[in-house]
Order: C-alpha cells, then sequence, then structure tokens
C-alpha cells in the first residue's frame, strides 16, 4: 500500500491525448473587464475565447439511485476514452527517450506502455512494437510481467532493456530485446521487498534508471535513495552494490545520468540550498564526478535545478530540466558547480521568445543515436529531434514524433487538461485546466467520452507561460467564480454574473484586494450558495463570508478563523474547508459549518481522523463537498473518494458508507483505469453524477452516475 504524503510532490503536470483538429473562430478579446482593480502595467493581459463548433450526445435524463464500493465511471472527458489510447503515435505525457544506436524507446507514462522503433524514425513514423499493451489502442494498467502502471523511465543497452514501472514499485528487465507486442519482463525487482529484506528502508517509486549492460542504477523516488549494481543483476531479491542517501541529502531523486563513471541524480525537492533564493527543498542536481564504490560515498557538487540527460559523441553532455532551464550543453562534463553550460538550446522563457521553447514537467529527457538528437517532451507531447548535435541556442528542432509540427501540442487540441477543477449547476459543466490557464465550456451536459467543450478560455492569453493556476472554480446564483493564482502573481477572482454559455467575458474581476480584504494567497478556495460568497485564504488562516456576489467595495459580513483553510464547498445548509489538524504525516481533514449559524465566532466541527487506521484518515484532501446531507471527499494519497451518506456520521466518527475508486477502504494503488482513480482531487455532484477531476499525475475528468 502507498501510505506516502502527496505533500512532498510539488510539481502541476498537464495530460495528454490524441489527434482531432481545433475547429476556431476569431477570438473574442476582453479590453476590459467591467468592474476591474487597478492593475501595475503589463501585469494582466487581454483573456480570449474560441468556440470550437463542437458536437457531442448530450444527457436527455438523469438517473436516480445512489453509489456502490467499487463502481464503474462511465464516460471520460480529457481523454479518447476508456482504455482508449487514440492510436500509436498519440502520446500521453511521455517520460523519457532512450536508444542503444539502434532502436529508440520511448515510456509512454499515462498510457501505461513502451513504445519501440526497430528502426531510429527519420520523421514522424509509427512504433513497430509496445510493451505494457496488447496493441497501440488499449492503455490499461495492471501488475503481470506484461504490464505496466505508469511507467515513467526506460533504458537500454547491451541488448538489455530496463523500465521503471513506477506505481507498482518495480523494475521490470528483459535480458534479450523484445520482439513481440505485450512481451513479458525476464525479471522483476521489487524496491519495497528489496528494501525490507537489507534493512534500505521504505522503497517505492522507482522514477529514474540507467544501465549500460553490465552496471544498473535505480533512483527510488519514495525512499531517497539510489541503489547501484556493479555487476547486471540476475535475480530479483539481488543486494545491490552501494546506497546512496547523499548524506541524507536526497529529497525525490528522480533521473539518472551517466556513462558509467561520471553520475548526475537529478532531484526535484533536495534538501540542499537551491533555485534563486537558495531555499532548502528545491530542484537540485547531485554529481559524481567517478562511479560511487560505498554506500554513501560523498557527492562532489551540486548544480541548480533538476536536470537528467545523456551523454553525446566526443564525451559531451547534454542535461535538460524539469523545471525551468532549457537543454543544456557541455562540451565536457562539468567538474563543479561554477562550470556553466557551453550552449544553452531553446530558451525557457516561453512562446513568443526568441528560440525552441521546450516545455517543462515531470517527464522527458533526450537520447543520441546515429547522429540524431531525440527529446521527449512529456508537457509539448512530443519527441523533438535534431538531426545534429546543435551548435546554435536559437536552432529549431528538424521534426517530430507524436506531432504533426514541432510546434502543434496535441494536449491542447484535443483538450486535454492538467489538473483539472470542475463545477457544474446540473445543466452544464465547467471545467479549469489549472496548468495551462485554460477554462472549457459544456453547454450542456456532456453524455460520452472525450466530448470536446464549446468554449475554451485563455485565461491570460500567454499559452506557453503559466502566470495563472486556478485553484478553485464554483457556481452558484446563476453566477461562475474562478479564483486562483501563481507564484510571484497576485491572487486573482474572475466572476460571471450570467453562466457563460456563449462564450461571454467576466463582468467582474478582483486582484489581490476585495474591499478591504487583502489576500495572501496566491491560491484561494471559492464556494458560492443562495445566500453567501465564500473564499478562503489559506496563509491567513481565513475564510471570509459575502452576503450575495462581492462588488469592488463590498465588506464581508463574516470572518471566519481555520487552519490554513483549503478548497471550500456549501450546498446552503453546510459549508465544508480542508483544514489542517496538525497529526503529521497525516495532517488534513474537514471542518464543517452550519450555514445558518453562521457568525463572527463560529467554529468549525472538525471532521475526526484515525493516524493509525487506513480507513480513518487521509493522504492529502483534494477536495470535499456536502449535497443534501451527503459528505464526499476526495482522499487525493490513497486514489479514492469517501462518501458519507449522511454527514452526521462524518461527525461521529463513523466509517465511510462508500468508496469510490477502490474495491475497499484497504486499497490505495493508484490506476488510471475505468474503476480506478489516479490522485482524485476536484469534485462536483448534482445529485444524479459526481465529476472527479484527477491532479498532477493523470489529468482525467471522470463520471459517476447514481444507479
Amino acid at each position: 500500500m502507498k501510505a506516502f504524503s502527496i505533500s512532498t510532490f510539488v510539481i502541476i503536470l498537464i495530460v495528454v491525448v490524441a489527434g482531432i483538429n481545433f475547429v476556431t473562430q476569431k477570438p473574442v478579446q476582453v479590453q476590459q473587464p467591467i468592474e476591474q482593480q487597478p492593475q501595475p502595467s503589463g501585469t494582466i493581459e487581454a483573456i480570449s475565447v474560441e468556440s470550437t463548433g463542437s458536437q457531442y450526445k448530450t444527457v436527455s435524463s438523469k438517473p436516480t439511485g445512489w453509489f456502490t464500493t467499487g463502481q464503474d465511471a462511465d464516460i471520460m472527458l480529457s481523454g479518447i476514452d476508456f482504455n482508449n489510447t487514440g492510436g500509436p503515435l498519440l502520446f500521453n505525457h511521455p517520460g523519457v527517450v532512450a536508444s542503444d544506436g539502434t532502436h529508440l524507446l520511448l515510456a509512454d507514462t499515462y498510457n501505461n506502455r513502451v513504445l519501440i522503433w526497430n528502426k531510429l524514425p527519420g520523421g514522424n513514423t509509427p512504433p513497430d512494437l509496445v510493451l505494457g499493451q496488447k496493441d497501440f489502442i488499449s492503455n490499461n494498467p495492471g501488475t503481470g510481467l506484461y504490464q505496466f502502471n505508469w511507467p515513467m523511465r526506460v533504458s537500454v543497452a547491451g541488448g538489455k532493456v530496463v523500465v521503471a514501472d513506477t506505481y507498482n514499485d518495480r523494475i521490470l528487465i528483459w535480458n534479450s530485446f523484445p520482439t513481440q507486442n505485450s512481451q513479458s519482463a525476464d525479471l522483476s525487482i521489487d524496491l519495497r521487498e528489496l528494501g525490507r529484506k537489507y534493512g534500505l528502508g521504505n522503497l517505492a517509486w522507482p522514477w529514474g534508471i540507467w544501465t549500460d549492460g553490465t552496471k544498473l542504477a535505480v533512483a527510488a523516488t519514495h525512499g531517497s535513495r539510489v541503489l547501484l549494481w556493479n555487476t547486471f543483476p540476475t535475480k530479483g531479491d539481488e543486494k545491490p552494490s552501494v546506497a546512496l542517501t547523499a548524506n541524507e541529502k536526497f529529497g525525490t531523486p528522480r533521473a539518472i545520468t551517466s556513462n558509467g563513471k561520471y553520475m548526475i541524480v537529478s532531484d526535484h525537492n533536495a534538501k540542499v540550498p537551491s533555485g534563486p533564493f537558495g531555499n532548502i527543498g528545491g530542484a537540485a542536481t547531485f554529481v559524481w564526478k567517478n562511479w560511487p564504490t560505498s554506500d554513501d560515498q560523498p557527492y562532489d557538487f551540486v548544480i541548480d535545478g533538476s536536470r537528467a540527460g545523456t551523454f553525446l559523441s566526443g564525451n559531451k553532455l547534454i542535461l535538460m530540466s524539469t523545471t525551468h532551464f532549457p537543454p543544456s550543453i557541455w562540451n565536457a562534463p562539468p567538474t563543479d558547480a561554477d562550470n556553466a553550460p557551453d550552449l544553452v538550446i531553446g530558451n525557457g522563457a516561453g512562446v513568443g521568445a526568441a528560440g525552441y521553447y521546450f516545455i517543462g514537467g515531470d517527464g522527458g529527457g533526450p537520447a543520441f543515436a546515429g547522429g540524431r538528437l531525440y527529446i521527449a517532451i512529456g508537457n509539448g507531447n512530443k519527441v523533438v529531434v535534431y538531426n545534429t548535435i546543435p551548435t546554435d541556442s536559437l536552432q529549431i528542432p528538424d521534426f517530430a514524433i507524436g506531432a504533426p509540427d514541432v510546434y502543434t501540442n496535441t494536449l491542447k487540441t484535443n483538450f486535454f487538461m492538467g489538473n483539472p477543477k470542475v463545477a457544474t449547476e446540473g445543466k452544464s459543466l465547467f471545467a479549469v485546466s489549472s496548468f495551462d490557464e485554460k477554462m472549457y465550456v459544456w453547454k450542456s451536459l456532456p453524455d460520452e467520452s472525450g466530448a470536446h467543450p464549446n468554449f475554451v478560455y485563455d485565461l491570460f492569453g500567454r499559452s506557453g507561460n503559466i502566470n495563472f493556476q486556478a485553484s478553485a472554480i464554483a457556481v452558484g446564483q446563476n453566477a461562475l467564480i474562478l479564483g486562483g493564482g501563481a507564484a510571484g502573481n497576485k491572487p486573482t477572482v474572475y466572476i460571471w454574473k450570467k453562466l457563460p454559455l456563449k462564450g461571454e467575458l467576466p463582468d467582474v474581476q478582483f486582484q489581490e484586494k476585495i474591499g478591504s480584504v487583502e489576500l495572501e494567497g496566491p491560491n484561494v478556495g471559492i464556494a458560492i450558495d443562495d445566500k453567501y460568497f465564500y473564499l478562503s485564504d489559506g496563509p491567513a488562516g481565513k475564510i471570509y463570508v459575502w452576503e450575495g456576489i462581492p462588488e469592488t467595495l463590498s465588506e464581508p459580513k463574516f470572518t471566519l478563523d481555520a487552519a490554513f483553510p483549503g478548497s471550500l464547498h456549501s450546498d446552503g445548509k453546510h459549508l465544508v474547508s480542508i483544514v489542517n489538524v496538525n497529526q503529521p504525516p497525516y495532517n488534513h481533514t474537514v471542518g464543517i459549518w452550519e450555514v445558518s449559524k453562521l457568525s463572527l465566532s463560529s467554529k468549525p466541527n472538525i471532521l475526526p481522523i484515525d493516524p493509525q487506521d487506513i480507513a480513518r484518515r487521509f493522504n492529502g484532501i483534494g477536495g470535499a463537498i456536502v449535497k443534501d446531507g451527503h459528505l464526499l471527499i476526495a482522499d487525493t494519497g490513497f486514489g479514492r473518494v469517501l462518501v458519507w451518506t449522511n454527514i452526521n456520521d462524518a461527525l461521529s466518527g463513523k466509517k465511510v458508507d462508500i468508496v469510490l475508486g477502490a474495491d475497499n477502504l484497504y486499497e490505495t494503488v493508484q490506476e488510471i483505469g475505468r474503476e480506478k482513480l489516479f490522485w482524485p482531487a476536484s469534485m462536483a455532484f448534482d445529485g444524479s453524477y459526481l465529476w472527479v477531476g484527477e491532479f498532477k499525475f493523470s489529468g482525467r475528468l471522470l463520471r459517476f452516475s447514481v444507479h
């Protein structure tokens, strides 16, 4: 069971999929919202709206009844369909590309597969083989030796293929190069068993791997260790030659780069000073100038940022970042932290800046073969290729694999969302993709998988940059409210006073301040019911309550104290919020207020948790909603939605009545499947349909129906 907190992992990801053209009309530009707070010059760009011309099957009648434990979801948005990739060249967040000089392999992470080209592709040609699936369409996860559950990385050398089967907590090894679809691995190394047997701690989440066919290196992201075998293992429980913790400085080691001598480990949450402000817990890369030969051999130096790559010809080294650094080439491996790269390719400034923009993300990485440089871009959902090693920082890739050109992002053309947050009033559907600053509007409730929205809002008009990450969306009083912000940006609230079913622009925009309330943010929680508008400000420890939709100078009717409040929801009878209760490592629960009894001194009823019982604790709550006396909680880190038919039962400490995304309360394995959930977070429920948006490492928007 995965019983670790998701708080360690703080990257926002986007999900992907496949290839239908984006039909547009001329964008409608907002010159100035009707009511807008004064803005610093250049901070806000115009919102644009595009009509897609989409047609889809809509709901004609709604079901009645209730949920049952373990039931299937019935439709999926932000994807093609259940167990359907859309084809061999429709990737879904590729993790890394690898080559042995003859073949090319791609870990297509969210599609639970590894794609293989038997000859190095010189264009957008489909792969020849697939591992993990029986064909190029299916993408269900599994635990067999022929299956994967979220494979992040692949390495190949000396005829051997090694895959980090990340969410199965294992390494799968093919001792000879595969020749058939869905071919079973010859060997499995279970990291959890290995950790227990050799006293290496609670190892899980193998993310980074590297092999030259003789040596093997594995990064255990959970467990904060890198394991080295100096001779290639022949048994699943073979003890590693060396175990590294970087002197306890590893946080979540992710990727390994080596030439058999030099070793580089990227870490997204390293326990060393890193980043522009020298903060502890940021992205950093550890370097050993010689292959470590003893446990906890000290690293030689640290490079800022989380960087992974490969060695090129002539001992050149290319490293690219999952954070904000574009690919960088050193003519020789750096010997200290001050060795700047000899060439930086592209830029980290986003679309519109000079050079090619490599979109950051958790996945991605380069391979060099046949004189070509292949670079997988996770959030760009493709592999871009240089026919020769770049020599100019502005050099554009020559072609792409998985997209019609190097600029097309099939995540966007197929309306895939990253961190979808959802709202509905029961007739239409609204979702915001917080990673890429888009809001999607379905004028009528869709009743089929893969339905494209009718309207797409580009919230800041900067498609390549992350300037506004929506943290909350709410519907009520025939209004739509959207709130959020991003690091370095002010908390922002958009208000549509009528539901925008024809592509209308927001009526009101608040930034940083409503009345005399100054928001600390940047993220806010939002809820609205027939009487009140609620806004939570976590850093301030406050929930502000206005009577009706606020105007520029409106003052809140109540201010409620809460311990770092998060997402909010109200059905007019109860207000619920995520709150902090300081019971580590499971330190979040839900606070509940009765709306009719709200006052300046109102205190929440706190939902009890039992840190010792997995059935009565939470592993990072993504959202909580209440409807007609029912309470639903998205238990993100345990991959489940918990349902109490009666909210009073929850408050009295009774166990949950129903669990969605699992067969029982003790099953916590995340999967991208029909009856499974992968980091569920945002929810919306109209009494018939429960919409669940998955956070970070999936991005699906699922519908569960009562029956």
